[in-house]
């Protein structure tokens, strides 16, 4: 029976990515911060983890055994222009999103390497590739995941091990009803935060979870999977997009 480590798999999108792979026979290891978040899952261990901590990630790694697919689904957002993003609040971020991600790979990767396999899933985002204000925060932690993630992908070759990116497009998990927004006094950017109606493409969080899991039975592993029509959409046209292109945006002065 393959085993998988989940992180984040308290609520939303690692929720529901936990209660998938425990349908598909897989001996699940779910963690969140308050494990007692997780009581009503059906897996295997319920694990306390701070992706933050040194100390809470080796404890955690040392109790689950031996894993095969590492689900690295930790993660926050905030909304901000540049300007009004407080520096304190964009290192917590970068901690969690992107170092915490890269925390927990080192944890399990010398169990992997001496076994000559495994595989390692981490959430990023069609905003790991694109950037939409007011999310430049979060997106520069996605961006900086798919930098690191690239690289790992490339030095864990000879080891039998395997490093892929998952990017989703808009998923209606809740995570975005009541973001922490930063503004400036007399907000200058307040058009950053404006309307635009409800989105009609997004996907849910199990269908988010189906992809996931389809992604870790894959005989061949990609570097990146887009999750999602609208995420394939935006990402072909991003590639699409010349780097050389004058930048042209309209819009309040």
């Amino acid at each position: 029976m393959p085993s998988v480590f989940i992180t984040g798999a308290n609520r939303g999108i690692g929720r529901a990515i936990t209660t998938e792979f425990a349908k598909r026979g897989f001996r699940v290891v779910a963690t969140a911060r308050n494990p007692d978040t997780l009581a009503d899952l059906d897996v295997d261990q319920r694990l306390a983890l701070d992706v933050t901590d040194d100390d809470s990630v080796s404890a955690a790694v040392a109790v689950a055994g031996d894993i095969d697919v590492l689900v690295s689904n930790a993660g926050v957002i905030f909304y901000a222009a540049v300007e009004a993003t407080p520096p304190a609040e964009l290192q917590r971020l970068f901690d969690l999103n992107t170092v915490g991600a890269i925390r927990v790979a080192q944890a399990l990767l010398p169990g992997m390497r001496a076994r000559g396999a495994g595989r390692l899933l981490f959430m990023s985002s069609v905003a790991g590739r694109i950037v939409l204000p007011p999310g430049a925060a979060y997106a520069a932690t996605k961006w900086a995941l798919e930098a690191l993630v690239e690289s790992l992908a490339i030095e864990l070759t000879p080891f039998g091990v395997h490093a892929a990116l998952l990017e989703p497009g808009a998923v209606s998990s809740g995570a975005l009803d009541d973001v922490t927004t930063y503004t400036l006094p007399d907000d200058p950017y307040a058009g950053l935060l404006g309307g635009g109606g409800a989105r009609t493409d997004q996907m849910t969080p199990e269908q988010v979870a189906a992809a996931v899991v389809d992604a870790a039975q894959l005989p061949e592993l990609p570097l990146r999977i887009p999750i999602g029509p609208s995420a394939t959409t935006i990402l072909a046209a991003r590639r699409a997009a010349p780097d050389d292109a004058p930048f042209d945006v309209t819009g309040p002065r």
